[in-house]
C-alpha cells in the first residue's frame, strides 16, 4: 500500500493526519534562539500569544533533507511505494528538501515527490484525495494521477486584516499591489502557479466573509471543502453555517492554521479551500 507524506502546512485536522498511511513532516519555527517544530512543540494559541507580544519576530525554515530521509527509511520497512506532497516550491524549500532526501536513503523504496503548487488547506485537500485513492486500492502511479488532477481543480481564498506579516516574511508575491492601497482594508489572496496573488479587497470583515461565501457559491459542483481559522472560530462557524445550503456542513473539514502560516498572516486569517467545478 502507498504511504503518503506531507508537511505541516497542509493544516488538516489531526483526526485525518493521524490516520495510518499519512505522515506529516513539520516545518520549523524560531523565536530568536528558541527552536520549535510546527504543530508539535508549539500550540497555535501559544504561538499567537508570543507573536502578539512582539518581543521577538518569529522566522520559519523548511525541514532538512535528513528529516525526510529518516521518514522514507522508516516507511520503507512496510512499503515499497511512497508519495510525498509538499507546499508550493515557490513558497518554501520543503519540496527541494524532499527531493534531495531520496539520495540519502539507506533502504530501497520508490519515492515520488509532487509539488502541490498550493499551501494550507488547499494543499490539505489534495492530500485528502490521495488518501482516498490509496484506500480504494490505487497504486502509486494511479495516486499520482489523482493528485495531479486535484492540483488543477483545487482553489482557495484567504482573508485577514493586514498584509504586513506577508511583507515582513518576503512571501507576499503579486499581492504586493494591495499594499498601502486603502486604510483598514481586508485583503483577499489566492495562489496562482505556486505564488501568492491578490484576489480582492473588502472594507470590512463582514464583507470579506461575504466574499468567501460567494466564492464557494460560484461553484456548480463541490467535492471537498475546508474552512480554517487561527483565532476566530466564530467567523469560521458563521461561514460554515452559511455554506451548509451548498455543501453538507458535517463534511466540511475544520482546520486551524499552523504557527508557520501564522508568521505570514497574523492571527485573523480565515481560509476557504475547495475542490470542484465552476
Amino acid at each position: 500500500m502507498v504511504e503518503i507524506i506531507t508537511d505541516s502546512i497542509c493544516d488538516l485536522p489531526s483526526q485525518l493526519t493521524e490516520q495510518p498511511g499519512i505522515t506529516v513532516i513539520p516545518l520549523n519555527i524560531l523565536f530568536g534562539k528558541e527552536f520549535y517544530r510546527d504543530g508539535i512543540d508549539l500550540t497555535t494559541e501559544e504561538f499567537y500569544r508570543r507573536q502578539s507580544e512582539g518581543v521577538v519576530i518569529p522566522v520559519t525554515s523548511a525541514p532538512t533533507p535528513s528529516t525526510f530521509a529518516e521518514a522514507y527509511d522508516r516507511l520503507a520497512e512496510a512499503t515499497d511505494e511512497i508519495l510525498v506532497i509538499t507546499i508550493s516550491s515557490e513558497l518554501s524549500a520543503t519540496y527541494k528538501a524532499a527531493v534531495v532526501a531520496i539520495g540519502l536513503m539507506k533502504k530501497r523504496c520508490r519515492v515520488e515527490v509532487v509539488d502541490s503548487r498550493w499551501a494550507i488547506s488547499a494543499e490539505g485537500l489534495i492530500v485528502v484525495t490521495a488518501a482516498k485513492a490509496v484506500r480504494a486500492g490505487a497504486n502509486l502511479d494511479e495516486v499520482v494521477a489523482v493528485v495531479q488532477r486535484s492540483i488543477r481543480r483545487v482553489d482557495m481564498r484567504a482573508t485577514f486584516d493586514t498584509l504586513e506579516y506577508l511583507k515582513r516574511g518576503g512571501r507576499i508575491g503579486a499581492a504586493s499591489v494591495l499594499l498601502g492601497s486603502v486604510l483598514n482594508v481586508n485583503p483577499i489572496i489566492t495562489i496562482r502557479n505556486g505564488i501568492i496573488h491578490p484576489a480582492g479587497r473588502e472594507r470590512s470583515r463582514a464583507k470579506a466573509i461575504d466574499y468567501l461565501c460567494n466564492f464557494a457559491m460560484s461553484y456548480s459542483h463541490i467535492e471537498e471543502m475546508a474552512i480554517e481559522d487561527a483565532t476566530t472560530p466564530g467567523d469560521a462557524e458563521e461561514l460554515a453555517e452559511r455554506l451548509s445550503a451548498k455543501f453538507p456542513k458535517e463534511r466540511i473539514y475544520r482546520c486551524k492554521t499552523s504557527p508557520v502560516i501564522g508568521t505570514n498572516t497574523g492571527p485573523h486569517v480565515l481560509v476557504l479551500s475547495l475542490i470542484g467545478d465552476r
